[in-house]
């Protein structure tokens, strides 16, 4: 999942890239609302971390013009102004959460999560296929009840896989899923991601399968 932060401290701004990344998710940060606007624009993202005092273009007026091109990004507000008229107005204007300053990271990490499900269509933190189980909660997936050991890039490819389960997953949208700004994920590292995930995987149940032409498909394993 690829997640923007628009956080003009630069301070809070990177604190913020880096604990989501940890968590799992690409993740890029920017720090007024005019590149936002740009960035928002070019790329695709999953999720919005919206701080409300920006340079330039307010967070609000970001908000406003997202939601008056028809964008149905999730976005969490997360801003130092905290009285009601201000909640009323961010939630008003398009905001999906809202969060202020100061917080817990593991409250904004339980927010992005429950965002994240709802954009998904997943109504659970767990994910089941088959004889895997994905905790999207604590970041682990377990076959029959024992934990697999996956790195974190492994972790959201399989992610993205069971999240579609029965359904085609491309290449592109992977490489879009995991890429930020100042990274160099290719559709090569995507294969080298899917071979390791098919090595995990073997006799646990479940196998990715290679639709050519298109991209992956997560099944059952009969054998």
């Amino acid at each position: 999942m690829r997640v923007l932060v628009i956080e003009d401290d630069a301070t809070l701004g990177r604190a913020l890239q880096e604990f989501l990344t940890d968590q799992g998710y690409a993740t890029d940060w920017l720090a007024d609302g005019k590149r936002a606007l740009a960035a928002l624009a070019n790329h695709s993202y999953d999720l919005l971390v919206l701080d409300l005092n920006l340079p330039l273009i307010d967070g609000l007026q970001v908000l406003i013009s997202l939601r008056g091109e028809g964008s149905e990004i999730p976005v969490l507000v997360l801003t130092a102004r905290d009285g009601l008229a201000d909640r009323v107005a961010g939630l008003d204007a398009g905001a999906d959460d809202y969060l202020t300053k100061p917080f817990e990271l593991a409250e904004l990490a339980a927010r992005v999560r429950a965002l994240a499900r709802r954009h998904l269509g997943v109504a659970r933190s767990l994910i089941e296929f088959g004889n895997l189980s994905f905790d999207t909660a604590h970041r682990e997936c377990r076959v029959a009840g024992q934990r697999l050991a996956l790195s974190v890039r492994e972790l959201s490819v399989l992610e993205m896989l069971m999240v579609r389960a029965g359904k085609v997953v491309t290449k592109q949208q992977i490489v879009q899923g995991l890429s930020a700004l100042d990274s160099d994920f290719s559709e090569n590292a995507v294969e080298v991601y899917i071979y390791r995930l098919r090595k995990r995987l073997e006799g646990k149940g479940a196998a990715i399968q290679t639709v050519r032409g298109f991209g992956y498909l997560l099944e059952v394993d009969p054998a």
